[in-house]
């Protein structure tokens, strides 16, 4: 479970939006709407709405940014909060923030224009383009060889999930010294851990693999190619996979801040995985691509890749959710969104895009908790516009016997000097950590429980007898902790 921080108090600036064209009153009501209806992703019926003033607060959300797109025109967009806490620079529609693996859904398509131009085969051994470092192949592969479509889907195989990235005035390794795992490169070599096509195994290096392929195939730094053949034709020209940016002005460039209200040193991490992790952008910047990957798969557009090309890239492979550089969501009716989210040092995003249709929305926070506050503002959008279930907070009824809920009550101990404590008020128990606030859970079984605000769950744990001896906290892993009063 994430560690739950102390609360800080925070001071926020409300901007005015940026969209594609003037508002309308229709569009103004609509953003108060947003504004205003933000609630945990479970709940009980009784609870109320939040503002999203109230919620960066609650989550000590430094600075957000978001985009609403709406018959395949940016509606809207809008900043809240702190680019930079210290210097009180606002948030605004202009702000760049880092994708992380958003960066792969762009990687992608730089990646299929590349076939689309018959300069590469998608099913073709990657080692007929790489030309600055070969891939090792070994026993693990089994004799199979690895093609790009499989790196873009991560059913390669390959090890390594993400990137550290590295501190402002460290030595940055170049993309073979990356692959190979050799000094300064913080990361392990990347090399096979499956055979090839059996599974789908999210991997980071295998991304970093198709980077150098860009590179060698268009003879170009990768952030040139990417911004001639990719950002700039989709009008993305804010955006840049330069790493750290290079000709921004300093105030449009958003530090990144850890949970507990920190800078992150330097200000954010350099990430020469640009591929995986490197993009720097707006949500205004990514609803182009949204839009313009909308049109092309309607055969309407083709500013980059053709209808043919985004197909592909919106198709699975190998796996029900898992396509070429995005994820798909499935729904009745014929209802489907692309979607990624992104995580790097301080930063988090998500974005959608339905399919068909021309609706989304993107989210981009400069806190590393920012995963906690962005599926509610996505379910606020979705309430506000009706977008089609894409609105996924669950009501929670209460289930359990009073004495049961007793009987969790308690202080549990996860390791030294932490503590764990369990409270009742009526018919709610609250969690609390050392140093944190108190935090209502809600049952979804009756002993499975739900820290709505976390997205973590707790699990208590009885003897033979029937007696409560721990919990378990699941949130990225398990966390045990022995009941001790």
């Amino acid at each position: 479970m994430m560690p739950i921080r102390p609360v800080v108090a925070f001071a926020f600036v409300w901007l005015v939006w940026l969209g594609a064209a003037a508002q309308t009153p229709d569009a103004a009501d609509r953003i108060r709407q947003v504004e205003k209806n933000l609630i945990a992703t479970a709940h009980i019926e009784e609870d109320s709405t939040h503002t999203i003033q109230e919620r960066m607060a609650f989550y000590h959300i430094q600075g957000l940014s978001i985009a609403v797109i709406h018959n395949y025109k940016l509606e809207w967009a809008k900043g809240y909060g702190w680019a930079d806490r210290d210097q009180k620079i606002p948030v605004t529609t202009e702000t760049l923030f880092q994708a992380g693996s958003i960066s792969k859904s762009l990687n992608s398509v730089g990646l299929l224009k590349l076939a689309q131009d018959k300069r590469v085969d998608l099913y073709a051994d990657i080692n007929t383009y790489l030309r600055s470092w070969k891939f090792p192949y070994d026993s693990v592969s089994g004799g199979i060889k690895i093609s790009i479509a499989d790196l873009l889907s991560h059913t390669a195989g390959i090890n390594l999930h993400g990137f550290r990235g590295y501190e402002k005035g460290s030595e940055i390794p170049t993309v073979p010294e990356i692959l190979d795992g050799k000094k300064p490169a913080n990361s392990r070599p990347v090399r096979s851990k499956n055979i090839p096509g059996l599974k789908y195994d999210y991997s980071g290096g295998g991304v970093i693999i198709s980077q150098l392929i860009a590179m060698d195939v268009s003879g170009m730094a990768y952030d040139k190619y990417m911004y001639d053949s990719v950002l700039k034709p989709f009008g993305m020209t804010s955006s840049t996979f330069q790493q750290p940016p290079v000709g921004k002005n300093p105030t449009i460039i958003s530090t990144a801040y850890y949970a507990n209200g920190k800078e992150v040193p330097g200000k954010y991490h350099i990430y020469p995985e640009q591929a995986a992790a490197g993009l720097w952008t707006t949500p205004t910047d990514l609803s182009k691509y949204i839009i313009e990957t909308q049109l092309a798969y309607e055969g309407r557009s083709e500013k980059v890749l053709n209808q043919q090309m985004t197909n592909l890239m919106l198709t699975p492979y190998h796996n029900k959710g898992a396509a070429l550089g995005v994820f798909m969501d499935y729904f009745p009716y014929g209802v489907k969104y692309f979607k990624h989210a992104g995580v790097d040092e301080g930063f988090e995003s998500h974005y959608y895009g339905s399919l068909p249709g021309g609706n989304g929305v993107v989210v981009m926070v400069n806190t590393e908790n920012g995963s906690v506050i962005i599926p509610e503002i996505i379910n606020s959008v979705a309430k506000v516009y009706g977008f089609k279930e894409l609105y996924r907070s669950k009501v929670i009824r209460p289930i359990i016997a009073d004495a049961i809920l007793q009987s969790y009550v308690g202080q549990y101990e996860p390791g030294p000097n932490a503590l764990i404590t369990i409270t009742k008020d009526g018919y709610n128990l609250f969690v609390e950590q050392t140093g944190g606030p108190k935090l209502r859970i809600f049952p979804e079984t009756e002993s499975k429980f739900m820290v709505s605000e976390m997205h973590a769950e707790i699990i208590f744990v009885k003897d033979g007898n029937g007696h409560i001896t721990g919990l378990v906290m699941r949130q990225n892993g398990d966390q045990k902790a022995q009941k001790i009063k």
